[in-house]
């Protein structure tokens, strides 16, 4: 016989504990998402298998699958996960103060930009007292949404696959090419380029790395030596000591421009590739606060790509465009 389950916070920390194993098909990243041990992790799974009597997750496969038990309690933990959602929602819209607390995912790239005005505007519009940011890639994002952890994001990935967002566009950029400043070879070939000097890119385990080795596969470049990086200032301070070149998006390059790297930015000699950053929050849960966000970063990043591409002699409206 099923214990009596007391439905508490334990019981809903273990369901989102199960969500975030059953979508992403690890208990490591699953805890890393929720900032928890991996050891509690497996406590809740464990919990939750012992209160049911049922195994959940067929271990002896990798990635985890879900068993016959585990996907029917996927669909009713989700069902239930919702319910909660939308009891916090609902509750958050009451009274003088309906955000109390707002939980924000960004691009590691542009998070340092864009912190300070949007925790300033969320205090003083939105009379926000608790505002938590996290910094990461797009991958990081997608399932921060799933799980719940964060109310919106600021991301590269519009993830169209994902029902229940509204979306706000903020900008689409261009890729470039960045050189060091010391190089004087040609700029005007990229495998002449790439026989001089090594590809400093995104690992291929992150989302813009992957996009970059495909797009030059598609038009057949290859780069004999490749030097991989998971975060856009430790790709620019490479290139910045001569090391190598790269292909990155403005945005990409702010930290760079404002640790003063020295960098030589050119148009992107080959067809081109661009990435779009958009705002998603779950739909109505946040009344007017996703769009003012939304318009208050396009007006910073462009504020601060046009400051940059003014250095570089490149005209910014022929590498951004609104979405």
């Amino acid at each position: 016989m099923v214990s009596r389950i007391s439905f508490d916070n334990n019981l809903i920390k273990a369901m989102e504990v199960f969500v975030a194993i059953a979508e992403t098909g690890q208990v490591t990243i699953a805890a890393k998402l929720l900032g928890i041990t991996q050891s509690a992790a497996s406590q809740h799974l464990r919990t939750l298998e012992t209160t049911f009597g049922v195994t959940l997750l067929d271990r002896t496969v990798r990635p985890v699958k879900l068993t016959q038990a585990g996907e029917l309690f996927h669909r009713h933990t989700l069902r239930v996960l919702n319910e909660v959602e939308d009891l916090v929602t609902d509750m958050r819209h009451q009274g003088a103060r309906p955000i109390s607390r707002l939980r924000v995912g960004m691009l590691a790239s542009t998070a340092t930009t864009l912190t300070p005005d949007l925790v300033a505007l969320a205090k003083d519009e939105f009379k926000v007292d608790d505002m938590t940011v996290y910094a990461g890639q797009e991958t990081d994002h997608a399932g921060l949404l799933r799980t719940k952890q964060v109310d919106l994001v600021i991301t590269s990935n519009p993830l169209y696959d994902m029902d229940g967002l509204e979306r706000h566009s903020i900008l689409k950029e261009s890729f470039l090419l960045v050189l060091p400043k010391s190089y004087d070879g040609p700029t005007s070939n990229l495998e002449e380029i790439f026989k001089r000097l090594p590809l400093v890119r995104f690992a291929s385990t992150t989302s813009i790395g992957r996009r970059t080795e495909q797009h030059l596969r598609r038009l057949k470049l290859q780069a004999p030596r490749v030097i991989q990086a998971d975060r856009s200032s430790m790709v620019t301070a490479c290139v910045a000591r001569g090391m190598g070149c790269t292909l990155l998006t403005p945005s990409l390059l702010i930290d760079g421009f404002v640790e003063r790297m020295p960098l030589n930015i050119r148009p992107l000699p080959i067809a081109g590739i661009s990435r779009t950053i958009t705002l998603l929050a779950r739909s109505k849960e946040l009344g007017a606060l996703p769009n003012r966000f939304a318009e208050t970063s396009k007006r910073i990043l462009i504020t601060q790509i046009e400051r940059q591409m003014g250095q570089t002699g490149l005209n910014a409206v022929e590498i951004l465009s609104d979405e």
